[in-house]
């Protein structure tokens, strides 16, 4: 049988870490929490449900994802955000594969709930996520936000029966706010990666991510919460788009001002 230690990165979690370890406790030979320095009790709850607490400044989540990974005790590695838990399927699956352990990592659907409501359609599912892996073929890659779990070429995977379930944001301003937290984050990320914004990403890209979403991927059987996540959605997109127009037009007023500095120093020279 493989030893898995389940690893889970942490910010001001006190209203539901207690709910995610506990639903890893039958699965797990090591728990570590590595803590962005929380300011609420979540520190006091780990401390008492006898995991390995460790902090470290926020370096991105997926830099923090990994470092997680690095404190590990098993190279088996099943990593959860706090806002996470197991359900009593998925539970199942993961004690069987412990006995049977067949591929270099192992993906399952991720079940998130929204405003008190499990939805089932549109982007958010079936949300199939690597989270439990051998750290020797696989490690946290991709952006910074919305980082994903990269396996190495030749790795093999397997895919687990039972949803990991995910208590995402409760109020509709909880979802506003993050919005505009993450397409400032991704308009970054682009922004450093060389890509470009326009008008007509800009104009086609939330307008395709809408119909998408609401009609191709059935987000409208989700009902009111549906809709509403596929418009938070498009908003979201359009944001980031608009973000990175910024983004680059600040950049080229600044080439363009030193450009004009060097013309002007080399005029004073002459």
């Amino acid at each position: 049988m493989i030893k898995i230690s389940v690893v889970i990165i942490t910010y001001n979690e006190e209203k539901c870490i207690e709910r995610c370890i506990n639903s890893v406790r039958s699965v797990a030979d090591d728990i570590v929490v590595l803590d962005s320095f929380s300011s609420d009790r979540t520190e006091e709850i780990c401390k008492n449900l006898g995991v390995r607490f460790i902090q470290h400044k926020f370096d991105g989540y997926r830099d923090q994802k990994n470092l997680a990974t690095q404190q590990a005790h098993f190279d088996y590695i099943l990593s959860l955000d706090a806002d996470e838990a197991l359900s009593k399927e998925l539970e199942e699956s993961i004690l069987k594969v412990k006995q049977d352990w067949k591929y270099d990592g192992y993906d399952f659907n991720r079940l998130n709930n929204f405003c008190g409501q499990w939805i089932y359609h549109s982007d958010w599912y079936p949300d199939r996520k690597i989270r439990l892996f051998d750290r020797r073929k696989g490690e946290w890659g991709g952006r910074n936000i919305h980082e994903t779990v990269r396996m190495h070429n030749g790795a093999s995977t397997g895919f687990l029966n039972g949803n990991l379930l995910h208590w995402t944001l409760q109020l509709y301003e909880q979802h506003i706010e993050k919005g505009n937290k993450f397409s400032s984050l991704i308009a970054q990320e682009y922004f450093k990666s060389g890509k470009k914004s326009s008008i007509v990403k800009i104009l086609l890209s939330p307008a395709w991510c809408f119909f998408r979403s609401y009609f191709l991927k059935l987000g409208f059987l989700d009902g009111f919460n549906g809709f509403v996540i596929c418009t938070f959605s498009v908003h979201t997109n359009f944001q980031k788009y608009i973000k990175l127009r910024q983004l680059n037009r600040n950049e080229a007023s600044k080439k363009k001002e030193n450009s004009n500095d060097t013309v002007v120093r080399l005029a004073g020279k002459s």
